[in-house]
């Protein structure tokens, strides 16, 4: 039958529901082949430091800002390593009335035995605070290794001896470690949180890496020497990198070495308890991987197979074939989260979270177009085309520094 002019509009939108469906179809492979990379990944032997090989002294950094959910405890399981060389743990603050250094001198208490320091150093070097607290701390450090890793990581007791091991390896300049999400509490803004970091950030690096497409580094650990530290001209190189962490990946690699990820994952605390916050931060880590990778972050918009089919699916003149691919992508989101919880020893998901995240997703991710404003620690930063900081009002230079 012949088109009138009244059906034009809709059979030139069933045009854009299919090619919105095409999309869709592209993110469910993209998921399955993520599925099944993840399961070869984790299967990848570690290295093992034998029991009398001599351990390197090492010094753990941990850069602290404020009262966080379970701070103590995520703290704690660093202080609890089954590592049997030297260890140090240098705490660092900004400021003299941080609720933190209540929580380091409990932890010097509990681990009399175990070098802890705190330095207390109100001085800011540079856009980025996390750096500016680093290299305030880095006066601090007194062996030859040096393990960065946030205050919201939670480790297992053998994580040292681990990447010990795997920074001991031939060619190797510097290690990162993937990480999962660990709800604080048991609402569901933090589950949401969690089903980010499993399900997005898990299953595109394992893809990016297996494939050779990415060459990650995450703030959930940075392990490098202090020779590498001095040859890369120490934490003020990146005082004003928004992605710190890449940016040390990328000036421990052209030192002419690799920055491993060994197979195992670490615990992120995920502390969100309003949808304002949950979108705050995914936000800033939308616009930092954007920063990073422009390219590959807009091609990154086929991972949201869910929400793309939906679309698909209710634009003006599609047929039913759009709630079947809605219904496929959905089903492949479910395979991919358990599998990637069966290849990395997770605690399952509630399922029935998968079409909000995803739906949530995707509006963050559309929305990190917009502008280069993120929100970090309470301050208001833009973002420039190189991954600079520019903060949005000057920042104090008090100085002062004391230690445990």
């Amino acid at each position: 039958m012949d088109l009138t002019l009244t059906d034009l509009p809709s059979a030139s939108l069933s045009w854009l529901s299919l090619v919105f469906q095409l999309m869709a179809l592209a993110g469910c492979v993209y998921g399955l082949t993520a599925a099944f990379l993840a399961g070869r990944y984790a299967r990848r032997p570690l290295p093992v430091l034998t029991a009398n090989a001599a351990r390197p002294s090492v010094t753990i950094l941990k850069p602290l800002c404020g009262m966080e959910p379970n701070l103590y405890e995520n703290l704690e399981t660093f202080c609890r390593q089954d590592y049997t060389g030297p260890m140090q743990v240098v705490f660092g603050v900004q400021n003299a009335t941080d609720p933190a250094i209540a929580v380091v001198r409990r932890l010097a208490e509990t681990y009399p035995d175990l070098k802890l320091d705190l330095v207390i150093d109100a001085r800011q070097h540079g856009s980025n605070r996390k750096v500016s607290n680093l290299i305030n701390m880095s006066a601090q450090i007194a062996h030859d290794v040096i393990v960065l890793a946030d205050s919201d990581m939670v480790a297992r007791p053998d994580y040292l001896e681990r990447i010990v091991a795997e920074l001991g390896q031939p060619g190797v300049n510097g290690v990162t470690c993937l990480y999962h999400g660990v709800p604080a509490h048991r609402g569901i803004w933090a589950h949401l949180s969690a089903l980010a970091i499993d399900v997005q950030f898990l299953p595109n690096v394992v893809m990016g890496t297996s494939l050779g497409l990415a060459k990650p580094c995450f703030g959930s650990t940075i392990a490098f020497t202090t020779t590498a530290l001095a040859e890369m001209g120490g934490f003020e190189a990146f005082r004003d990198d928004l992605a710190d962490d890449y940016a040390v990946g990328e000036a421990l690699r052209a030192r002419g070495g690799l920055v491993a990820i060994p197979t195992f994952t670490i615990g992120h605390t995920c502390v969100d308890t309003d949808l304002a916050g949950l979108w705050k931060h995914e936000l800033r880590w939308n616009r930092t991987i954007r920063n990073v990778d422009p390219a590959g972050y807009a091609g990154s918009i086929v991972t949201h197979a869910f929400p793309l089919a939906l679309i698909g699916a209710l634009i003006p003149g599609a047929d039913t074939s759009g709630l079947v691919v809605a219904a496929l992508a959905l089903a492949c989101r479910i395979i991919l989260c358990v599998r990637l919880e069966r290849a990395f020893g997770l605690a399952p998901h509630p399922y029935w979270l998968l079409p909000i995240r995803d739906i949530l997703s995707f509006m963050n991710f559309s929305w990190s177009f917009v502008s280069g404003a993120v929100t970090w620690k309470g301050h208001d930063y833009r973002v420039v085309a190189d991954g600079t900081l520019i903060p949005e009002r000057s920042l104090g230079h008090d100085a002062g520094a004391s230690s445990l």
